[in-house]
């Protein structure tokens, strides 16, 4: 499990179109059910006297899902680089190396039967390590009575963090299927199951927080049903359930400042989930829209830098060369509204949209460029693997050198709290710009001040305020003298940081 601390997402162990086959009402299932029993262990309306009898249905379609791994590890060798570094038959002493040995490791999480010849929905996190001295040698799926299979990994997509198995037995399994997740409300009852911290069959309750809840993280799925039932490490992959017996979510990751359950714990939804999974079933890959842009939310320091409505609308702060943006004309500081009619905003994220529109589509894009609105029109593309997305759009370096406690009272007295001196060639390489590079560098933060919890350090270039070329320290006490007088509470400056693309930074002024 990859725990989060404070306000971050973490995965437990650690989409795609929105069409849905709901079926019958559920419960596991074998060849027949009986639907007097069913009707009688499914309130008519509220929370049931007990959820015993809908657990027992359930139950026996959740599986405990374990994989064994080999992990590939270099020993170090003292000797390395010294005349006695082929001693005890190291061969690849003398350069700094030593022998590879292989670790043995193991993963658990949880599952869910979905047809009765033994297909298996969990999360890709639970049966593949991504990482690349890594391999997984062998899944293993318990079901509740001990039974054990071995699967097979049919379909796995990392972007939306599932995956699907395949079981064979001489019997019909029991199994479950999705429900419509878009009929969920917020108060709603549900119950996950799962094997936390291997806890075999674990069933807890609670109801739905949130619905789309975008938790910050970004990316084309980060829209969960946020829910306060009990989820720890080794919930993931499991599902959870309507009083239907459905499986509207499938449990994925908590927030957390303990690595613990809090009581804020996220699934997702069905209705993203369904018919991905049905195109890993069918052996195939997950196509996704993609237009070639990293993004921010329009929260209310940009909103107000920009004098706009916050969170309406998403922030360009970069736009990929060559890429379906860059073709259609979108800029670096676009604000986009809408994409194909749909407006952005915190639930429906521009990621998600764009995502969830087959690649070679044309759409229409409105947008807010120098406070007026246009529309422009991208043919979308296909989005990229993730490791080419991060070689695309990989995070900057975040080594930059360290304030200059001589400078802190300047900054102090400055009205961002920032103190600038001019971007000469001998400071441009010693920080690493390239020679083409305009605007100025920052010597010093105030450590009170808006700029320095926003991230500026020492060594950053600003390259505009407001929109206005910063080409010098004059330039940039100007720009924001202007948007002071004009009665803005904030300014919009371009950053940039070493070895990182130009990003858009809101920042407020002292309120000294």
């Amino acid at each position: 499990m990859r725990y989060a601390y404070g306000v971050t997402t973490a995965l437990l162990v650690a989409g795609g179109a929105v069409a849905l086959a709901t079926g019958q009402p559920l419960g596991a299932q074998v060849a027949q059910n009986d639907e007097q029993s069913m009707r009688a262990i499914v309130p008519a309306q509220g929370a049931p006297a007990s959820f015993a009898d809908l657990t027992e249905q359930l139950q026996p379609a959740v599986v405990n899902i374990a994989t064994k791994q080999s992990i590939r590890v270099r020993s170090r060798n003292p000797f390395a680089g010294t005349p006695f570094g082929d001693l005890f038959g190291n061969r690849r002493g003398r350069d700094g190396g030593g022998d590879e040995q292989v670790r043995p490791a193991q993963s658990l999480g949880s599952g869910f039967i979905v047809s009765a010849d033994g297909y298996i929905v969990t999360n890709n996190h639970v049966v593949s390590n991504d990482r690349r001295n890594a391999t997984v040698e062998s899944i293993t799926v318990t079901m509740t009575d001990g039974t054990e299979y071995e699967a097979e990994l049919v379909g796995r997509d990392q972007e939306s963090d599932l995956a699907v198995l395949k079981i064979e037995g001489d019997e019909p399994f029991p199994f479950v299927q999705f429900g419509d997740s878009t009929q969920t409300r917020v108060g709603d009852w549900v119950i996950a199951i799962g094997n936390p911290f291997g806890l075999s069959g674990t069933v807890t309750s609670g109801i739905i927080s949130a619905v789309y809840r975008n938790t910050g993280q970004g990316g084309a799925y980060d829209r969960y049903l946020q829910t306060d039932a009990s989820i720890n490490s080794g919930n993931s992959g499991g599902p959870m359930f309507d009083l239907q017996g459905n499986v509207i979510g499938i449990n994925n990751a908590i927030i957390s400042p303990t690595g613990g359950s809090v009581g804020i714990g996220f699934a997702i939804p069905a209705e993203v989930a369904a018919p991905i999974v049905d195109t890993l079933r069918r052996g195939e890959s997950v196509e996704r829209g993609f237009i070639g842009v990293q993004i921010a939310q329009l929260n209310e320091d940009f909103a107000d830098s920009l004098g706009l409505q916050k969170n309406r609308g998403e922030f360009i702060q970069f736009v990929q060369e060559d890429g379906p943006a860059d073709k259609a004309g979108i800029q670096a500081g676009d604000v986009v509204l809408s994409v194909n009619g749909k407006e952005i905003s915190p639930d429906q994220t521009l990621s998600f949209i764009v995502a969830n529109i087959s690649p070679g589509t044309t759409v229409p894009i409105e947008l807010i460029r120098d406070g007026s609105r246009k529309t422009v029109r991208a043919t979308v593309g296909e989005r990229p693997a993730p490791e080419d997305m991060a070689a695309a759009f990989g995070q900057p370096d975040q080594d930059f050198n360290e304030e200059d406690p001589e400078q802190d009272e300047a900054a102090a007295g400055e009205a961002l709290g920032i103190a600038v001196v001019e971007l000469t060639a001998a400071i441009k390489r010693q920080i690493g710009v390239a020679s083409d590079v305009d605007g100025v560098v920052v010597a010093a933060v105030d450590r009170n001040s808006d700029a320095w919890r926003k991230g500026l350090r020492r060594a950053y270039v600003i390259l505009s305020a407001n929109g206005k070329a910063t080409t010098s320290p004059e330039a940039f006490t100007a720009a924001i003298d202007a948007a002071r007088d004009e009665g803005r509470d904030a300014v919009l400056l371009r950053v940039q940081r070493r070895g990182g693309q130009p990003a858009f930074v809101p920042v407020r002024f002292n309120e000294n």
